[in-house]
């Protein structure tokens, strides 16, 4: 018996993971199609997506991208309805025709619509980190509440997702801890006094990963860890004592967990984002991704070793947030969105980054917030003050 295609909506499109789950997508034209997709800004991209995967619509962050792809959609004779704004993201997310969401939006931006599809009951395809960061409690309240069925894509989490038992209740019964594993970035083994001259070019070289300009720069970073120990928190109801991070410059060995015998289960594969895309797509499943395989024959070693705060002094931030008052980790998530911006605008310096992460941390008092509002309130209120924290330091 043949089965109905899945119908995708991809939020984030004309990013990396927008582009990986297309191509992963473009190989299974039996079980996927495109239902909506969406980008901030990049109209020739979104038309050339549009034109190969016929999706029901598109839409654009703001009004005159969309205009212009309006207009070259017609040109171009597609019946593709083109819309814009927040509204019509909450919309994609949660059309009744939709099966599945591919959250690849980058930043606080992709939050409500993640909330949307949540409450949907989609299932969600997680790549969106600040789904979990910012919303925390309050977005797994509305996975739950909505009967969405959460799959993680980031390399990590789905490395964990994959290395766990099926079944939820035992994971606490059974796992001692969870070690998610770090490239190092592109710094691993510099002099931690020279990062100060660190250009936006080299931070956004990674080794091993291709990854957009931000998360390539939290990738240097190690901010980006920061925010997955956060959502390995949230995903996996461990307590953040139960989560470790190791540097493992290979990438080979994606993440691991550790059960109470000591045996440690580690999900292993090339650097490619399309074997988590993969798996979410097809879950319970396995699909071809198109990555190249590993070829132990040709695989010179593999090492590991603890992260240098010296080095990466952002990381802590991780476990001193989820000490904190619920919301703690919406400011972390958006000073540090702040101050990567203005790295990479050369307004500040890459260890200014940290600088302005820990004392906007230090300046916001949070008390409990419990509702998407409140924590869309914090995050405008965190973006203003590390704004300000930016401007004095370029002064």
């Amino acid at each position: 018996m043949t089965l109905p295609k899945q119908r995708i909506t991809v939020l984030g499109s004309t990013g990396s993971i927008g582009v990986s789950t297309l191509d992963v997508m473009a190989r299974h034209p039996d079980r996927f199609e495109a239902f909506a997709l969406s980008a901030a800004t990049q109209v020739e991209l979104m038309l050339a997506q549009c034109a190969q995967f016929r999706p029901r619509y598109a839409v654009m962050a703001s009004e005159p991208p969309a205009r212009l792809l309006a207009e070259k959609i017609k040109a171009n004779g597609l019946s593709v309805q083109v819309l814009h704004g927040q509204d019509a993201l909450e919309m994609i997310a949660s059309h009744e025709a939709v099966d599945a969401v591919m959250a690849a939006i980058v930043g606080a931006a992709g939050l409500k619509p993640c909330m949307a599809a949540a409450q949907a009951g989609k299932r969600l395809l997680l790549a969106n980190k600040e789904a979990l960061v910012v919303g925390g409690d309050v977005f797994m309240q509305a996975v739950r509440a909505g009967g969405a069925r959460l799959l993680p894509i980031d390399s990590e989490h789905s490395a964990i997702f994959q290395s766990l038992p099926d079944d939820p209740a035992c994971w606490a019964q059974r796992v001692e801890k969870i070690i998610l594993t770090a490239s190092g970035g592109p710094f691993r083994t510099r002099d931690p006094a020279s990062l100060r001259h660190v250009t936006p070019e080299e931070a956004c070289a990674h080794p091993n990963w291709v990854m957009g300009r931000k998360i390539s720069v939290d990738s240097a970073t190690m901010m980006n860890k920061a925010l997955e120990v956060i959502e390995a928190k949230y995903l996996f109801g461990v307590t953040p004592a139960q989560i470790e991070v190791v540097i493992h410059p290979q990438s080979i060995i994606h993440s691991m967990v550790q059960y109470h015998d000591t045996s440690v289960v580690a999900q292993m594969g090339t650097p490619d984002m399309r074997v988590p895309i993969a798996y979410g797509l097809a879950w319970p499943e396995r699909i071809s991704s198109g990555a190249q395989a590993l070829d132990f024959r040709t695989l010179a070693g593999m090492t590991f070793e603890v992260p240098d705060a010296a080095r990466f002094p952002g990381l802590r931030l991780a476990w001193e947030v989820l000490d904190a008052p619920v919301g703690s980790t919406a400011v972390l998530n958006a000073a540090n969105e702040v101050a990567v911006a203005a790295f990479l605008e050369r307004r500040i310096r890459f260890d200014h980054i940290h600088q302005v992460n820990h004392a906007t941390l230090q300046a916001i008092p949070v008390s409990e917030i419990h509702d998407i509002e409140g924590l869309l309130a914090l995050d405008a209120q965190t973006r203003r003050l590390a704004s300000e924290m930016v401007q004095r330091l370029e002064a």
